[in-house]
């Protein structure tokens, strides 16, 4: 398992919802090389509480210690997918299931993963018809204000099209 201090997706993704326990199944090796493995060595940059500590350590500490190990950790690191699709599909299912709150910091992480602002939209306006029509005007607004606030980021080109 890659060290999640080190990782960029892990200021903005958040954890979804995951399918019946999904989530403690993928934990447990985890935990098992854990009590197997000698403590690493902390740096300086492992000491600062991530941004899932941050934002719910102090109420649900598993919580922010499973969105760090395993889906920081593991699923976001897997090389099965490029974590550019990884955006997309995270992208669309905060879309399909309006998660504004959510949905935002992942707008950020898609465009920094090479997801363009056509790209976006189009999955948005695509999702109208398959999440539901509200879904994808509450999207709109949050792609419009992520965009707005993302002025000053370089340009993207459309993948080639």
């Amino acid at each position: 398992m890659t060290d999640p201090t080190l990782n960029p997706v892990r200021s903005f993704v958040w954890p979804l919802l995951l399918a019946g326990g999904a989530v403690f199944a993928a934990a447990a090796p985890a935990q098992a090389q854990q009590r197997d493995a000698p403590p690493p060595v902390q740096s300086v940059a492992a000491q600062q509480p991530s941004r899932a500590q941050q934002l719910m350590g102090d109420i649900a500490p598993k919580l922010a210690e499973l969105t760090d190990e395993v889906l920081l950790g593991d699923v976001w690191e897997r090389p099965q997918l490029s974590k550019r699709d990884r955006s997309l599909v995270t992208v669309s299912a905060l879309v399909a299931l309006n998660r504004p709150d959510q949905l935002r910091s992942h707008i950020r992480l898609a465009r920094q993963n090479g997801v363009t602002e056509v790209e976006i939209v189009e999955a948005i306006t695509q999702l109208a018809f398959y999440s539901g029509w509200p879904n994808a005007i509450s999207a709109v607004g949050v792609a419009r204000e992520v965009f707005k606030s993302d002025v000053g980021a370089p340009p993207q080109k459309e993948n080639g099209k």
